[in-house]
């Protein structure tokens, strides 16, 4: 679950299907009854309906807890943490860093770092087309060490300059769950 709008529809699916929970939080669903075979079926079901799916699988479901928690950092935070993106996750996550790394690739067939750079230029994109930072203070929000580095990045994923970007009329982003 990436929005509070996917824990919304979590929470709806189970109280339609007589379910009470615990808690519905970022990947996670706590229910307070035992549930038959059927009811999981039933609740897989209903969130297949709305675009969801419920993963069974720890690694899978590690992989989405590394994946929301780059995304909360990265799209919903109000400034980057400023510790490394490794420490982060490794205390987010309670897990050796090594092992989220290897098990992320190996899954996702690319790499945290390149993941977060995806996230970091689909926010880079939103701060340009919302017009309130300048370049300058985009770069340091987004912990880039200077414009030239951000523009690098920039192009070498978008292939335009941020420049480039804020000049077309169609500005076309990324969706979250895309990327």
């Amino acid at each position: 679950m990436v929005s509070q709008r996917c824990k919304m529809v979590v929470k709806e699916e189970l109280k339609k299907l007589g379910l009470h929970y615990i808690i519905v939080d970022m990947g996670i669903v706590d229910i307070m009854e035992n549930i038959t075979t059927g009811q999981l079926c039933q609740i897989k079901t209903a969130l297949l309906k709305s675009g969801l799916e419920l993963m069974e699988d720890k690694k899978a479901v590690l992989i989405e807890k590394i994946k929301n928690a780059i995304i909360e950092m990265v799209h919903y935070m109000d400034e980057l943490p400023k510790t490394n993106f490794s420490d982060y996750l490794s205390e987010k996550l309670n897990y050796d860093y090594t092992y989220l790394a290897n098990l992320f690739s190996e899954v996702q067939g690319t790499t945290i770092e390149k993941f977060i750079i995806l996230h970091k230029i689909e926010r880079i994109k939103e701060l340009i087309i919302y017009g309130e930072l300048n370049l300058t203070e985009i770069a340091w929000n987004m912990h880039y060490s200077s414009v030239a580095h951000l523009s690098n990045q920039f192009k070498k994923i978008t292939g335009l300059t941020p420049s480039h970007f804020k000049t077309l009329k169609k500005k076309r982003r990324i969706a979250i769950e895309d990327i």
